[in-house]
């Protein structure tokens, strides 16, 4: 019997990189994200290499209003997830915390907590339902380690970290997983998003090292959700073989 995955921010980086990795292994995926031309366009490339089922919702995790009418709107036989990989999430800005804008503010709060939370209330209601499944929370190293300018950022991480530890212990008697996965350094569209637009910074946040890839973090979360029924792996670090901490790099000069 086929499965389903369902991966919130699946239009780029690591969202898409599972996407892919999923329909590789056979799993049908509903796809969320907010630029519905690029989530009709990955869901036609997977359809057409592996032949699976393909469910795609245009929203913004932020809203409540559009979290709840999209996913409760999906048939009913869509509402039997397997997988929920909550990995929509972001960074704006690198400002010390006495020069924080507000709407940086809200925008990482309520995209990396609140978000989350929309998401992962409904699906883990369909799960209780069938009597089994599992969450994956991406958080990162940055909710681990804080770091000078990472104020905010560093604060939504570390409530990643600490809502799924909740999640573990209130959803263990429901018979489903919940993981978090850190990853430290990752070239995606990350820093860009961060930097708003500016490619060139962007681009120097990741010289003189070979950063995690988007693909790197897929297998590793594809590696948690493919262990046995009976294992789950709670908590997860990964980082580039250059990086020791959320700070300290290995970093070549040419």
């Amino acid at each position: 019997m086929s499965k389903t995955a369902l991966i919130t921010g699946a239009t780029a980086g690591i969202g898409k990189a599972c996407a892919e990795l999923f329909a590789r292994q056979g799993y049908n995926l509903i796809l969320t994200g907010r630029r519905q031309d690029r989530l009709e366009q990955l869901a036609e490339q997977l359809n057409n290499s592996y032949n699976i089922r393909i469910a795609v919702a245009a929203f913004d995790i932020r809203r409540q209003e559009e979290v709840t009418h999209h996913l409760e709107s999906l048939p009913a036989e869509w509402k039997q997830v397997d997988v929920l990989v909550n990995n929509a999430g972001l960074s704006q800005g690198l400002d010390p915390i006495q020069n924080g804008n507000y709407a940086d503010w809200d925008t990482m709060i309520d995209t990396n907590i609140k978000g989350l939370l929309y998401a992962s209330k409904i699906v883990s209601n369909w799960m209780i339902a069938q009597g089994h499944g599992h969450i994956v929370n991406l958080g990162s190293i940055a909710g681990k380690n804080v770091y000078a300018n990472g104020n905010v950022y560093c604060a939504t991480k570390a409530a990643v970290d600490a809502l799924s530890q909740g999640m573990r212990i209130d959803l263990l008697s429901h018979n489903i997983k919940v993981t978090a996965i850190h990853p430290g350094a990752v070239e995606t569209e990350f820093s860009e998003v961060r930097f708003k637009g500016d490619k060139e910074r962007a681009k120097k946040v990741y010289e003189g090292f070979t950063p995690l890839s988007a693909e790197d973090v897929a297998d590793t979360i594809w590696f948690v959700a493919s262990r046995p029924a009976h294992v789950n792996i709670n908590d997860l670090v990964l980082m580039p073989t250059a990086q020791a901490n959320a700070t300290t790099f290995n970093k070549k000069t040419s």
